[in-house]
């Protein structure tokens, strides 16, 4: 691989590596603290329309990107040090379990509730009932991808540190 090709996936993955850990602490720590201290009406509609309103092309992008540009990494520096390469696993690792498969699997199946639901006809009492069932297992799960997009970026950092001790020009 030619180096420039090397420098190119390192500096993305790193950068949207590391706006997706961006993204999901500035959710974890101000949007959803901050409209949970809204009723429920208010908390459940504000919800559906930005689940709704995320789903693009740069949040696709982003959430998406450090997956599969952590699997050409994972290539491109095959023939690195053990311990480079083995952050590399972990960083790609970390970021498939703990983004991907967790949104997969937890976050996505609670959004696909919560945007099937008409808010408008909902009563009082339906309204609670779908944000018990809602709201602290979705923060769970996203506490969870906070914390994996996180250590997956430090781990991108170091392995990016260590590629520049072995005198791999970046």
């Amino acid at each position: 691989m030619d180096i420039t090709f090397q420098n190119i996936v390192l500096i993305v993955l790193v950068l949207l590596t590391g706006l997706s850990a961006g993204l999901c602490f500035t959710w974890a720590n101000t949007v959803t603290t901050g409209i949970g201290r809204l009723d429920d009406f208010g908390y459940l509609n504000a919800f559906q329309q930005m689940n709704r309103t995320i789903l693009n092309t740069t949040f696709f992008i982003v959430f998406f990107g450090p997956f599969f540009l952590n699997l050409i990494s994972l290539y491109v520096f095959r023939n690195t040090s053990n311990s480079i390469l083995l952050l590399l696993i972990m960083a790609s690792a970390i970021y498939f379990i703990g983004i991907v498969l967790i949104t997969i699997f937890g976050n996505v199946p609670l959004n696909e509730l919560l945007d099937k639901t008409d808010l408008i006809s909902a009563s009082t009492d339906e309204l609670r009932s779908l944000r018990e069932r809602f709201e602290f297992k979705w923060n769970r799960y996203h506490l969870i991808r906070t914390y994996a997009s996180i250590v997956s970026f430090l781990l991108i950092a170091i392995s990016i540190i260590q590629i520049t001790k072995q005198n791999i020009k970046l």
